[in-house]
């Protein structure tokens, strides 16, 4: 492979939100030549949080896609690349390299980090993209403190509702959980700490058909799945919790995804393919936050340069 061909690079960074923009931190500031793909906005989830509060350093907290750009500026100032190309395709070459696909044309990279992250499952209904950020929320371990004294809603039936659902119980007044079906899929354990909640209100059979407000959401419309009655609920936020469907359709060829489509990978983010790490909500166990996200990118990006400084290849 041409070492001085422009698009060749030391490591190619797939996905811009926290893991990746701290990956490519690293790598670039080890002086390797770093480009960063990301075909939406930079920063992922973050980019659409009205205010970060749980990231260490910042007491005041602080605007997610301000601290979005802090992290495009830092990795740049050292050299990263930016490329705002969606990514089509991964493969390893028969010489351990890689070819990155977009659908700007073909890249080459010594290393790959696969960090595009996961998208949450959405309802779909009116109101649930417009309020994003403004009491539609992904996340309670985020936002939850933003409703001290409210009343609010979570959707779900799985083990994740149930954990936010409780951990929401210290900040809101009332917690609606919102379940489309009559049973639930969470653990006895959680159910079981739920359904002893006193600040917690079963409500079974019943979806969020609508979401309202004005400037922010103010109410949600409900409907029982079985009789089709409607009702409208007063609430300062709506949680939901419907599952996450991870970016992991540029991996499938390469190695082997858990049941839920994540990547499996040790410690340091290795995969079971040399030169190829994965970091942030796109990997097993993650703890979808921002912090541990970052952290998993610098760990892959360190990994990566000690593969290729163990491979012999030398400053990009």
């Amino acid at each position: 492979m041409d070492e001085a061909t422009p698009n060749t690079y030391d490591i190619a960074i797939i996905g811009g939100g926290g893991a990746g923009l701290t990956a490519a931190i690293y790598a670039a500031r080890a002086r390797r030549r770093t480009v960063v793909f990301e075909r939406l906005i930079t920063g992922g989830q973050i980019a659409t949080t009205e205010l970060v509060e749980n990231y260490p350093g910042f007491p005041q907290g602080i605007n997610g896609f301000d601290f979005a750009q802090n992290l495009v500026q830092q990795a740049e100032r050292f050299g990263a690349e930016m490329r705002y190309e969606d990514v089509a395709r991964i493969e390893r070459l028969s010489n351990g390299t890689f070819r990155v696909e977009t659908n700007e044309g073909g890249y080459r990279a010594h290393a790959v980090v696969a960090t595009a992250g996961a998208d949450y499952n959405k309802l779909g209904v009116a109101g649930e993209d417009e309020f994003v950020g403004r009491g539609v929320s992904y996340c309670a371990t985020c936002d939850a403190a933003f409703f001290q004294n409210q009343e609010v809603i979570v959707v779900g039936g799985g083990d994740a509702a149930f954990d936010e659902a409780l951990f929401t119980t210290r900040y809101a007044s009332k917690v609606h959980l919102v379940h489309r079906r009559a049973d639930f899929r969470a653990s006895a354990l959680l159910q079981e700490r739920v359904f002893a909640k006193a600040k917690i209100d079963i409500v079974r059979n019943t979806v969020v058909a609508r979401i309202l407000g004005t400037e922010a959401v103010e109410a949600a419309e409900l409907r029982n799945v079985e009789t089709g009655a409607t009702q409208t609920l007063a609430t300062a936020a709506v949680f939901i919790f419907i599952g996450q469907t991870p970016n992991s359709h540029l991996l499938k060829d390469l190695i082997a995804l858990d049941d839920g489509g994540h990547a499996q990978v040790d410690l340091r983010m290795h995969t079971t393919v040399p030169g190829l790490f994965v970091a942030g909500d796109l990997r097993t166990q993650a703890a979808r936050q921002l912090v541990s996200a970052c952290g998993g990118g610098a760990t892959a990006a360190l990994a990566a340069e000690a593969y290729l400084a163990e491979a012999g290849i030398g400053e990009g």
